[in-house]
């Protein structure tokens, strides 16, 4: 149901006006106004009519801790009146900012000793692949500069990161992807596999069309490999069994680097600290955000490995100084914010929470495996999708799954609850402190609105 059109002059008007929105259909947009969020408190948002929600998607994958979190609000505050700004430019640092990195390089897998500071995912992956150039440069290696990541990948929307991303709505219009920029497969077994084809089989042919891929472009030309451990944004594409582990071979062989981008994974999002913990990664790079502060604050790190470290400083003395970063690299509110954050995280096991809760969780999303519009259940931890049958919705009366997911969503959200409509999948990732009882709220406001949906 279409929003009613915004009065003159109201908040919602007043945006309409004046608000370019990211992700969005701006003309649609113009027609049907914005829904208002005005407050939050654990896992409910409030709108301007005073209607709560669960926020099923913790805002975008990011709010761990939950909405007003007094401890977050209390430590920005405290380090806006010790120092609100400095900078790490030219020998320049400040306490929260190297206990941060002390931090993440502790709790990162073991070949990571590095971390860099951004104000985003998007910036992060950036970041990870001017500093791969550097590094193969330093090497001697100045063909060495080619980039591989997958089919309906998210990595971001700048034009580096975007080129990275796999998703058609992110490169139409934009002429991306760049050159040098390669996608292979999606690990999606249910829509790339062959008929009868095992996930280890499946997963074995993945790494041969990488290693194919490799091949023909010449592996001194390929410098990267960048993939999500369970891709979010794309649709929660949970990799098939053996997958990384013969991805990485593959890599391992051709002296290609590997980054893990962590920013929907990280801090506990799959029951494990990281996805690579959950998948069995081992990477050169990995890139953090959102969780990291749990959004609080804006912040994106990348910790990378010795040898990677080693190579961009001595390209870096040679060129008299790295020659990259950002006026709010390791911005000391966002880091200290993401120190707390962290502190919440392990005070109150909120990582082992979503292990815990995962059973629960799947136990209610499972449930709609064999419902006529489902097409596949998925996920890890506390991250799933629901993706709906072509066939089914069709036959409802529906362009297509997609159209059917997103009237879903607006179900969903009329039954007080919100979700995300990706492609022909409903996502849920809810905030990490959630509990049993309002999981099961959760799908109880969801079932109502996919019965009116099905109906």
């Amino acid at each position: 149901m279409d929003a009613p059109a915004p009065k003159p002059n109201s908040a919602a008007a007043r945006d309409v006006a004046y608000h370019l929105h990211p992700a969005t259909d701006l003309r649609r947009h113009e027609e049907v106004g914005p829904m208002i969020i005005e407050r939050g408190r654990g896992i409910y948002v409030t709108d301007d009519t005073g209607k709560d929600y669960i926020e099923g998607l913790a805002g975008l994958w990011s709010v761990a801790v939950g909405f007003g979190e007094q401890r977050l609000i209390d430590r920005a505050a405290e380090q806006m009146r010790q120092l609100p700004y400095y900078h790490s430019f030219a020998h320049k640092a400040h306490p929260a900012v190297i206990d941060l990195a002390e931090r993440l390089v502790a709790m990162t897998p073991e070949r990571l000793e590095k971390a860099f500071f951004t104000n985003s995912g998007s910036e992060a992956n950036d970041t990870a692949i001017k500093m791969i150039w550097y590094y193969n440069n330093a090497l001697g290696r100045p063909q060495k500069k080619k980039i591989i990541s997958r089919r309906r990948a998210y990595h971001g929307v700048t034009i580096a990161a975007g080129s990275l991303t796999g998703l058609p709505i992110n490169h139409n219009g934009f002429d991306l992807p760049l050159p040098g920029f390669l996608h292979v497969s999606c690990p999606h077994h249910l829509h790339e596999a062959r008929p009868g084809e095992s996930e280890e089989a499946f997963a074995a042919r993945l790494a041969d069309e990488l290693e194919a891929l490799i091949l023909a472009e010449g592996p001194d030309t390929i410098a990267a490999f960048f993939g999500e451990p369970l891709m979010g944004a794309g649709g929660v594409v949970v990799p098939p069994a053996t997958y990384w582990e013969r991805i990485q071979a593959v890599l391992r062989k051709h002296d290609i680097l590997l980054v893990a981008d962590e920013v929907i994974n990280g801090f506990g999002r799959t029951g494990a600290m990281f996805g690579c913990d959950t998948f069995g990664i081992d990477p050169d790079i990995m890139v953090l955000s959102k969780q990291i502060t749990s959004s609080y604050a804006p912040l994106g790190a990348l910790v990378v490995s010795g040898p990677v470290y080693e190579a961009v400083a001595d390209g870096s003395h040679a060129h008299g100084a790295f020659g990259h970063g950002f006026t709010g690299s390791g911005h000391p509110v966002a880091v200290a914010v993401a120190l707390e954050n962290l502190d919440i995280l392990a005070e109150r096991d909120l990582v082992g929470n979503a292990a815990r809760l995962s059973p629960r969780f799947f136990e209610h999303l499972d449930g709609f495996a064999g419902r006529d519009m489902v097409a596949e259940t998925r996920g890890r931890g506390l991250i799933g999708g629901i993706e709906l049958s072509a066939e089914a919705a069709t036959a409802a009366g529906f362009a297509n799954a997609a159209a059917a997911t997103r009237r879903l969503a607006e179900l969903a959200q009329e039954e007080g609850l919100i979700i995300r409509a990706i492609g022909e999948t409903a996502a849920f990732c809810p905030p990490l402190i959630i509990t049993e009882t309002e999981i099961d709220e959760m799908f109880a406001r969801f079932t109502r609105a996919f019965d009116r949906l099905a109906a």
